[in-house]
This record gives C-alpha cells, structure tokens and sequence, in this order.
C-alpha cells in the first residue's frame, strides 16, 4: 500500500526549491522620500484652492463667490465689539460709573485703521471698494447704537453738571464727566478716520452712504463737548462784565502793579480753563464751538473795556497802614521827658529781641487803568486752545478767532495812547487824527467810538458832559446792547446806521467833537462805499 505522508512525491523535479521573495519595505521608500524634497511627484502637480486675500490680483473673483465681504462683515463685526470691550488691568481709583470703566483713548483710532486698510487695498478695484463701503453700514451703525446707549445715562446724570466748570481747588473732571469724554474721543478718533478718506461728506445716495453715521459721530461730541463749554462760559461771563466797573483796590506803595479784581481771580483760573478747553476740543468737530467760545468772550471783554467810565487819576493818598502822628499833650510830653532820663541806655542790656512781627509796607488805594487791565487780559487769553490752523476745514476758525484777540490787543493800544497825556503835545488835529485812525483800522467801529467820545469831550464819573451812544440814537441802553452789541457780525451791520445818527447829534451841538466827528465821517464813508 502507497503511503502519502510524505511530500516529496507531490513536489516538482524541475527546479529545485527557492525562497519565497522579501516584500518592499514600504517604510523605507517613504523615508526616503521625504528626505529629499525636491524631487519631483505628482502630489506636486495637484491644483490648490485659491488664496483669499484683499490684495488679491484677481479681486473679481472674491466677488463672485462672496467670501470675502462675508469675512470682512464677520471681522469689522468682532473689531466694533473689541472696541466697546471693558479694559484689563488695575482699575484706577475714581473711574467706575455703574461698574463700568471709560473706553480706552486709541481704539476709535485702530477701527478706523482697520477700516483704511481693507479700503486701500481695493482702491483698483471700484465695485470691489463700493462692496466694502456697503458692507461698513451695518457694524457702523451697530457701533453708532452702542455709544448712544452708553451717553445717554452719563448725560442725564445729576453728576455731569454737578460742576459745570472745573475750579482751582477741582481742576478735574468727574467720574461721568470722564466717560462721557471717552464717548466723544472715540467717536473724534473715528471721525479723524473719516476725514483722511473723505466718508460720509457725499449728499448723494448713490455715495458711500456713511454720511448719516458722520452726523451721527458729530452729534454725540457736540453733545458731551458743548455743556461742559457752556459751563466755562458762565462762569467767565461775569467777570468779564464787571471789567466796565472801575474798581479801586490797594497796592503796595513800592510801585506793584495795579490790576482790577476780576483780572487778578482770571489769573488764577485760566490756566485750569486752558487744561480743561484742551481736553473738551480735542476732535476737530469740535473746534467751531472752541472758536465760537473764544470770540463770544473776546467780545464781551471789548464791550466792557470800551465802555468803562474814564477816570481821572486822583494824587496819591496817604499810606493806610503807616501810622499817623499826633501832638503830643503837656503831660504826656512831661511823662516823657521823665520816663527818658530815668531809664537806662540801651547799651547796658546784652540781647535784645525782634519785634513780633515785622512792619507791613506801606498801601495806597488806586483805581486800574483800563489799557492795563486790557493787556493783562490779552495775554490769559493766549493761554487757551485755539482751532488748529494745518487743517482746512479749521483754518478759517482759527482766523476768526485770531481777529478777534488782534482786535483786543488794538483796543488796549487806543486806551494807552488816549490816556497818555503826551499823545497830543506837538501834534496837529490832522496829525492826531491819523493816528487815531490807523490805531483803531481793525476795530470795529461802535467798539471805538465810545473811547473817542469820553475821551476828547473830557467825561467823568462826576461831571459827564456827553451822553452815550444809546442816548444819541434815542434807544435805552440795553436794547442798544441787545439789537447792536450782540456780536461782531451784528456791530457790523448797524455801524452805518448809527455813526449817521451819532453824526448828526454831534452837528446839532454845534460842531462839538469836531475830530471825532470827522474820524467817525470817515469811518462812516468807508462802510457806505
């Protein structure tokens, strides 16, 4: 019987047996290919998906997929809510309402960057650019909302006038008064953004459409800006006024400077004035209502200063604090004499002591000179902010305002020389009148003509010998303040009509004034023609 456990049977004589073959080592090519990356494979030649950029070449394809504008829609969407974020850090003592900290100087500044930077890059492309102005509206106007919603409790708060103008003993603003600040600073950073790229100033709906947001950017600074100057105002106001009222005060008699009280508290307030104005105006928008404001007080201080009574100067009175002499009696001068030769001389003692208090220097009562009193004004009044002049929109304010305080300056030079007794000696009428006119070229007229009449007709306080300008048009005093000293605009309109009445008053009196009748002629001819 044939056995088959054996294999060798079944097995092929042919060849004889080999190995079975090693498989590849998969791992060692792929080794090796990584280590060399230049060489060529086809992954290499696979297409890749475009890049999305905003300088892409090919803007016109982000277009058409609408990627792009709903990115930057997701982006400017994350960077208003960054900017609205409370700040880390410390919180510094004094700066929390309800909570909440003030929004960070710098961050109206980055939003509008970011916002120039996705418009530069499509400058080429214009469908591209009006795509990205559209898609501005939303998050714009979501921004626009917020900082709206976070003013309106800060101004309805008993605390944002609390103090309407800082004071030398409180030169800073409030907690509210500092985030209603940091409300109009970032929407000034914002605006400025605006200004570089020239948003929102087209009327046409077909234009970018911005131009309600800029309204409304302006309105929130003119609404945190415009109480807190008005405050100042008030405050000025009044110390303005009461510069018309001569005032004698007490000097020292070693030759101090005598200025008029309301000069002397002006001294001590401007600066804090000047600090808290520079803050208030710090956006362009707002640098009307600065200019605004300084010509409305520059006029006040004009109305006051021509109008101040002239007031002769008196001799000097005797010094109040030095002791006056009396006679001395029989008796007392007796007691005396006694008391003298019985007492010791004053070498026997070895150490005498100081009085108990020195002597004060003598005082002497003295009334202000208004052309002082005009100078010193002047110069406070250089130190307030004034509208910047390196930008066009601001140069014609910060003209304006320029005239004003020139106008200042030239009144205070016609009260020197009026009051200066040798102005006239060795001069002709002809003389003296063309003096007079090239000092008072840029004033307005109903500002220098109440000087020249007190002046020239020799009035006083006691003796007036002239009425004034109301009397001669037959109006009262303040409806003539009212209807033609309201303004620089408004003294312009009326100087014509009232230098004819003034003019014929003066020849009715027979010529009186003859100078400043031919003066106020001249004037009068010149605004006529």
């Amino acid at each position: 019987m044939i056995s088959f456990k054996s294999p060798i049977l079944f097995r092929t004589s042919s060849r004889p047996t080999s190995p079975n073959p090693p498989s590849p080592p998969e791992p060692a090519i792929a080794l090796e290919r990584t280590s060399r990356p230049l060489k060529l494979s086809f992954s290499s030649f696979k297409r890749s998906p475009p890049s999305i950029s905003v300088s892409s070449p090919l803007p016109t394809l982000l277009v058409q997929d609408g990627s792009y504008l709903q990115a930057l829609s997701l982006k400017l969407s994350e960077a208003v809510s960054k900017a609205m974020m409370q700040p880390t850090g410390p919180v510094p003592v004094g700066e929390l309402v309800g909570g909440r900290r003030p929004i960070p100087a710098g961050r109206g500044r980055a939003l509008g960057l970011l916002i120039a930077s996705e418009l530069k890059a499509c400058q080429k492309n214009h469908h591209l650019h009006k795509a990205i102005l559209r898609s501005l509206h939303r998050p714009l106007s979501v921004l626009l909302s917020n900082l709206s919603g976070l003013l309106l409790p800060l101004l309805s708060s008993p605390a944002f006038l609390s103090s309407p103008a800082p004071t030398v003993q409180a030169p800073n603003p409030n907690a509210t008064q500092l985030h209603a600040l940091a409300v109009a600073g970032f929407a000034g950073e914002l605006l400025e953004s605006f200004d570089e790229m020239n948003l929102g100033l087209d009327n046409d709906a077909r234009g970018d459409g911005l131009k309600a947001i800029r309204e409304g950017l302006v309105s929130l600074i003119g609404r945190v800006a415009n109480p807190l100057i008005a405050g100042i105002q008030s405050e000025l106001v009044p110390l303005l006024e009461s510069l018309e009222n001569p005032v004698a005060v007490t000097v020292p008699k070693t030759g101090a400077k005598a200025l008029h009280p309301s000069v002397v508290s002006l001294q001590a307030l401007m600066p804090v004035y000047a600090r808290a104005l520079a803050r208030y105006t710090v956006t362009r928008s707002s640098q009307t209502t600065l200019a605004a404001f300084l010509i409305s007080i520059s006029w006040r201080a004009l109305v006051a200063f021509a109008n101040r009574p002239h007031v002769k100067p008196s001799p000097p009175t005797s010094p109040l604090g030095s002791p006056q002499l009396t006679p001395l009696t029989k008796r007392q001068y007796a007691t005396s004499g006694n008391i003298s030769s019985t007492t010791p001389p004053p070498t026997r003692f070895g150490l005498k002591l100081p009085p108990s208090r020195p002597s004060s220097p003598p005082t002497i009562s003295v009334v202000p000179s208004a052309a002082a009193d005009a100078r010193a004004l002047h110069e406070l009044m250089l130190l307030l902010p004034r509208p910047s002049a390196d930008y066009d929109a601001t140069r014609v304010a910060r003209e304006a305002v320029d005239e004003a305080l020139s106008d200042l300056m030239a009144l205070a030079t016609l009260l020197e020389n009026i009051d200066n007794p040798l102005f006239k000696v060795g001069k002709s009428c002809e003389a003296i009148l063309e003096e007079i006119e090239k000092i008072t070229a840029d004033l307005p007229t109903l500002i220098a003509l109440p000087v020249l009449l007190r002046s020239y007709s020799g009035v006083t306080n006691e003796t007036p010998s002239i009425p004034p300008v109301s009397s001669m048009i037959n109006i009262s005093e303040d409806e003539y303040r009212k209807n033609c000293l309201s303004g620089f605009g408004r003294a312009e309109q009326c100087s014509s009509i009232i230098g004819h009445s003034v003019l014929d008053f003066l020849r009715v009196q027979g010529g009186l004034e003859s100078l400043v009748a031919q003066w106020l002629a001249n004037r009068v001819d010149i605004v006529d023609h």
